[in-house]
């Protein structure tokens, strides 16, 4: 296997270097969102395919739906079953109950 993957699973293989968006959460400056769209293309290209997303990184799905739709639209669907993302649920603190999870894992 390439130094530069890991496989987690036998159906699961990740970058070593994990892409993550938190620098779109907000109080990091102003973000150019095209930008920053084609400078996700190119960490791509250079093999950067395993992105980090929580619910409290602000627009951070945005910029993975238009990564994704111009990733399709420029090398083809198939290009997109290179890439793997992985997010996260940040509750507010309380008492977490099942349709707490629920409701957020259904919008």
């Amino acid at each position: 296997m390439n130094k530069k993957y890991y496989q987690l699973s036998s159906d699961l293989t990740i970058c070593r270097i994990v892409n993550g968006m938190w620098q779109v959460a907000g109080g990091h400056g102003q973000i150019d969102h095209e930008l920053a769209v084609a400078d996700m293309l190119r960490y791509h290209d250079a093999g950067f395919t395993t992105w980090d997303l929580a619910d409290i990184y602000g627009p951070a799905e945005d910029f993975i739906g238009d990564f994704r739709r111009r990733l399709s639209k420029v090398k083809g669907k198939e290009e997109l079953d290179k890439i793997q993302l992985f997010t996260k649920w940040v509750p507010q603190p309380s008492r977490i109950t099942r349709s707490m999870v629920n409701g957020s894992i259904e919008t």
